[in-house]
């Protein structure tokens, strides 16, 4: 097993077990304390792991977060998470739709009419303009290109005149804490976006559970429904059953 075949597995190690030492290493992969040594060098440098005394864990906090049309094009389960939602949506319903990848494909996906939908996002919009069965309320505000909407001061102050029947909110990280985002103002924006809704419908494929990032939007208390394509572990599936959110697994996916 070559260096890089040994940090790979040592990730899969870590996302399992979430730290691991030197020792480990050495009894796992049949390598010496220096070889093990500079696998973690390797690592660290890589910005994948955090070196403690005689091992390492993986960083708590994710702080890269690639554009939009990377997500896009990356879309894996997205695209099946994004139709299972869009069998929620009845007709008349008024929506709220965050800019999201995942939402995206529920935009796409969505067949039913009178739908009335506001949005910040430029994508989304786009695919509901083709869609003569819906009205788009497109909130106004700052374009951003790396993320393709719009926010900013003007944003909040359009969305707190709309009051909608359910969100659908791509998550960035899920974690014990509840959600998170990459900054304050795509967290604060989020967290209006939850107060403009009766029902608030998460969209989360599995790689966003046990991610935090930099600013928390919300606990659990906030969030009526989980949309995802496979269990989280034991310990989150407690805590949402705690807090009565409904978690629901896309068929057909495992």
């Amino acid at each position: 097993m070559n260096q890089d075949e040994r940090t790979q597995s040592i990730i899969q190690y870590l996302k399992e077990k979430q730290k691991i030492q030197l020792e480990d290493i050495c009894e796992l992969y049949g390598v010496s304390r220096d070889t093990a040594r500079r696998d973690l060098v390797k690592l660290e440098e890589d910005g994948a792991i955090i070196r403690i005394r005689g091992g390492a864990m993986l960083p708590t906090l994710t702080k890269n977060i690639r554009s939009y049309r990377e997500r896009f094009q990356d879309s894996g389960n997205k695209r099946a998470i994004g139709q299972f939602a869009a069998s929620l949506i009845k007709d008349g319903d008024y929506l709220l739709m965050d800019t999201s990848t995942t939402v995206q494909f529920t935009a796409e996906y969505l067949c039913t009419k009178n739908n009335v939908v506001v949005t910040n996002s430029i994508d989304i919009a786009s695919v509901l303009c083709e869609n003569p069965d819906i009205k788009t309320q497109l909130l106004g505000g700052e374009l951003n290109a790396w993320h393709r909407n719009v926010s900013g001061p003007r944003t909040l102050e359009m969305l707190a005149d709309f009051k909608v029947d359910k969100l659908f909110l791509g998550a960035c990280g899920i974690s014990s804490d509840g959600l998170s985002a990459p900054s304050v103002d795509e967290a604060y924006l989020k967290l209006k976006m939850i107060e403009r809704a009766d029902q608030v419908i998460v969209l989360a494929d599995s790689s966003k559970f046990e991610k935090h990032l930099f600013h928390r939007i919300c606990d659990f208390g906030k969030i009526n429904v989980i949309v995802t394509d496979q269990e989280p572990d034991r310990k989150m599936i407690e805590i949402l059953t705690d807090k009565q959110v409904e978690l629901m697994i896309v068929p057909g996916l495992n």
